[in-house]
């Protein structure tokens, strides 16, 4: 088992190896397990993702932790940079 207090400020990557982000929270459901990492957007994946950077803060996003293939000193995903275009911004964070 995963706590969020492990993940939080781990860098992520994708397979193609682009430098997503770092993770910055998560969602639970009603048992206690985590459904979604909120990953705070590098300036390069903002723009490459189609987000218009704020004056102020970062983008955060909320990826399903169904797209986690691994994690140690990085967490990586099962999807290419193309692969996370359309990914939502976490709302309220």
């Amino acid at each position: 088992m995963v706590k969020v207090s492990e993940i939080n400020g781990k860098k992520v990557i994708t397979t193609d190896a682009f430098n997503v982000g770092k993770v910055s929270g998560a969602e639970m459901d009603d048992q206690w397990k985590i459904t979604h990492v909120h990953v705070d957007l590098s300036k390069e994946a903002t723009n490459e993702l189609g987000f218009k950077k704020p004056v102020l803060g970062h983008i955060t996003i909320c990826l399903p932790v169904n797209q986690i293939q691994g994690f140690g000193d990085v967490i990586t995903l099962s999807k290419t940079r193309e692969g996370l275009k359309g990914i939502p911004e976490c709302k309220g964070s």
